[in-house]
């Protein structure tokens, strides 16, 4: 049995795969719009959390600044560019990963990389020596397990610095209650908020999203999303080790509820947004079942298959499925039925597979329309508007938004491990929170949530469990 990571994108793999970074970051880097053409202030970054999510982010941000990586390592800074962007502090639990990241990201993006190591720092608070090293304007990356993640959003808000914050933003929903909270203190500064379910900033999607709301494909009935893979496992806890820091080892997050939510939402969160997106509202109700295989000797807390029914306010349905097991079918879609035809709304890997069909049959000599071939990348988009937004001082405050789909996943997971109907209004009501300590947590702390005597960790049991 392996302890095994979710499938890499690009973006989360950004140290063992630094030249597929720089290559699509070359790419988009040519095609980002000129703003404000005549100033030429730096914004700069503070990263926390430098593993491949946060790195890869890193370099997005470079290239809304205007540097150009080219195929062979060379860099230039584009002409009449908004203004440089510079990486000036790291923060991260893990020194090696701290490092690693570091000099792969000073190899390709030069000095635009002005980290010394008194602006390295280790450990649970780093972050807030990192975010301490910024100024007004600036921008903290919030790239760190969503258990983290509202306390640094909250710490940057109070420091007066703009965010860029990674999915996810909560694992529970007293931790979305917190960013909802956060980000309506940053509207009130005048600080800016992005946040990083990129599919919102895909060119291909949103020339969908037009199509739908302009009539083209009638009432929407039915949204379906699939992402089923061959499956995430974890061994037994040894025993021997630091229990808290062996839970947060790279990868293992994923496998605890209180630190990432679990590995259903880290890999279903942007296309239950697209759910929601699609359907232009929340879901009033979900219910779901789940469960794990018959001799599974995974010994994290997720389980390895989810079915969730989403209801809008309108009776129309979403169907989410989530499924990780080896030597099965998988699948890895968006698609959605209107009264008039059906759509794929996204592909595999997120990959902007946008297109209408002629009527309801899925297949590709069934086309009848696709949107025009997006020019940038959607992990590069949500940089080039968060920065736009900074530079021009133009409002942009994604928080309210990505707090809320964020909860919408939560109301489903609950649903599946709790076995009972879960409503909007009793999700927004919760305060409930995996581990309400996480922000003072220590090296010597206990872990929030501990193994037994064989070494592995609670899983949900419908009936019984309790996350809301």
């Amino acid at each position: 049995m392996s302890d095994v990571r979710p499938n890499a994108t690009p973006r989360r793999e950004f140290i063992k795969q630094s030249a597929r970074i720089a290559a699509a970051s070359a790419m988009a880097g040519l095609v980002v719009p000129r703003v404000h053409a005549g100033e030429d202030h730096t914004i700069q970054l503070a990263l926390i959390g430098s593993g491949g999510r946060g790195s890869g982010a890193i370099a997005n941000a470079m290239s809304a600044g205007g540097l150009v990586l080219g195929d062979e390592g060379e860099r230039k800074q584009t002409p009449g560019s908004a203004g440089m962007v510079k990486l000036i502090a790291m923060a991260d639990l893990i020194p090696e990963r701290l490092d690693q990241s570091h000099d792969a990201l000073q190899k390709m993006l030069g000095d635009c990389v002005d980290v010394p190591k008194e602006r390295r720092f280790i450990g649970f608070d780093a972050y807030r020596k990192a975010i301490d090293c910024l100024k007004p304007g600036d921008v903290a990356v919030l790239a760190t397990h969503a258990g983290f993640r509202a306390a640094h959003l909250e710490y940057a808000v109070a420091k007066g610095v703009n965010v860029f914050m990674e999915k996810n933003f909560a694992p529970d929903p007293g931790g979305i209650q917190r960013i909802l909270r956060a980000g309506e203190a940053a509207e009130k500064k005048n600080l800016k908020i992005g946040a990083g379910l990129m599919c919102r900033h895909s060119s291909a999607r949103q020339a969908l999203i037009q199509k739908i709301r302009d009539g083209a494909m009638g009432e929407i009935q039915l949204v379906r999303a699939y992402r089923m893979d061959p499956g995430y496992r974890m061994p037994p806890f040894p025993k021997n080790e630091n229990e808290l820091l062996w839970q947060l080892r790279p990868g293992r997050p994923y496998q605890f509820l209180w630190s990432s939510g679990g590995i259903f939402i880290e890999l279903m969160i942007h296309q239950i947004d697209e759910c929601f997106w699609i359907k232009d509202s929340w879901p009033v109700s979900a219910h779901g079942i789940g469960g794990r295989f018959a001799g599974s000797t995974d010994c994290s807390q997720n389980l390895d298959s989810y079915g969730i029914e989403y209801t809008f306010a309108d009776g129309t349905k979403a169907q989410v499925t989530g499924r990780y097991i080896p030597n099965c079918f998988n699948d890895f879609a968006t698609y959605l039925h209107g009264t008039k035809c059906a759509a794929q709304f996204s592909g595999n890997i997120h990959a902007p597979s946008s297109h209408m069909y002629k009527d309801q049959r899925i297949a590709s000599d069934n086309i009848s329309w696709k949107p025009e071939k997006e020019t940038v990348n959607p992990w590069q988009a949500e940089w080039n508007v968060l920065l736009d937004a900074i530079r021009n001082d133009r409002p942009h405050n994604e928080a309210r938004r990505a707090g809320l789909a964020n909860l919408g996943a939560i109301m489903g997971r609950a649903a599946v491990h709790t076995g009972a109907v879960v409503t909007w209004d009793e999700i927004m009501g919760s305060n409930f929170q995996f581990c309400a300590n996480a922000a003072e947590l220590t090296v010597d702390s206990p872990a929030p949530v501990k193994a037994n005597e064989e070494g592995c960790y609670p899983a949900p049991v419908p009936g019984v469990w309790k996350e809301i």
